[in-house]
């Protein structure tokens, strides 16, 4: 009988294997950056991964933020990897003390993929008909013990930077509201519209296969004017990075797509480099040529 430390041995082995033929599946032993970026705001570093131990170590906090704490997975260790991490660049915030990554966020640029996440969620139409070079952005996290405003605003500084590299004149990106009752979604959908945040111009919908059921009746419920206890309460369903969005100007898309295996549901998010907010550009110190 295998006694339970020999099992828990093997186990790791197993999810060790799981791991590395995820990264050879996806290529990330050949990942290359597209564009280095890199600056330093006091304790930490933002830059972007340039070798593949620096994309693993960014991967196996993903696995930590969106396996162990979203879904309440048991292993210790894993990577969350897929087909389009090897096209992207991959922002990171390093604790210059420790040298380890405490912030990742991933950037796929139109300029060397037309492969995006997003698709798979949404109706894409009207947003890739959009002009000039786009930059989509996706799987953001922070380490639990460093989940402060400075990080995301060193994530956006990063980003400004990469926009200006690039030139991208249209960000988009899925932005994640943890919960899977209907209810909340129509009351979120109704708050971003009244709050005039709904474009015709980039107006999308889910795919069939992240259709929420009964998302249309709860929507049908919620007319007429919200109630300030509705404001209330679709405003405490917004996580941080979702109020970061929409300081900066952020519209969205629509009513959001459902995504059953993380148990949430996402919005799609617009942002046109020149409707965002000045503040973001002078905080950065950016000249006024690139916005």
């Amino acid at each position: 009988m295998i006694n339970s430390l020999a099992y828990t041995s093997l186990e790791r082995v197993s999810l060790n294997l799981q791991s590395f033929y995820q990264l050879r599946l996806n290529r990330i032993h050949k990942f290359k950056p597209k564009v280095e970026i890199r600056s330093e705001v006091g304790p930490f570093e933002i830059k972007t991964v340039t070798n593949v131990d620096e994309l693993k170590e960014a991967l196996a906090l993903r696995y930590e933020v969106f396996h162990r704490e979203m879904l309440g997975k048991k292993a210790l260790h894993g990577v969350d990897v897929d087909e389009f991490d090897f096209d992207c660049d991959h922002l990171i915030i390093k604790e210059k003390r420790s040298d380890k990554i405490v912030g990742t966020y991933r950037l796929n640029c139109s300029l060397f993929t037309q492969n995006f996440y997003s698709s798979k969620e949404f109706m894409m139409g009207n947003i890739m008909q959009q002009p000039g070079v786009k930059l989509e952005l996706g799987r953001a996290c922070i380490h639990k013990d460093h989940r402060r405003g400075i990080l995301i605003s060193l994530l956006w500084k990063g980003i400004a930077e990469y926009m200006a590299v690039t030139e991208a004149k249209l960000l988009f990106g899925c932005a994640t509201v943890k919960t899977d009752d209907p209810r909340d979604a129509a009351l979120l959908t109704r708050y971003f519209e009244e709050e005039g945040r709904v474009f015709a111009n980039f107006r999308t919908r889910p795919t069939l296969a992240f259709t929420m059921p009964m998302l249309s009746y709860f929507l049908d419920e919620v007319r007429g004017p919200l109630t300030e206890t509705q404001r209330a309460q679709a405003e405490e369903l917004l996580p941080p990075l979702c109020r970061a969005y929409l300081k900066i100007g952020a519209s969205l898309g629509g009513e959001p797509a459902w995504d059953r295996e993380f148990q949430c549901i996402d919005f799609l998010t617009i942002l046109q480099r020149e409707d965002l907010n000045r503040t973001l550009w002078k905080k950065f110190k950016l000249d006024e040529t690139q916005v």
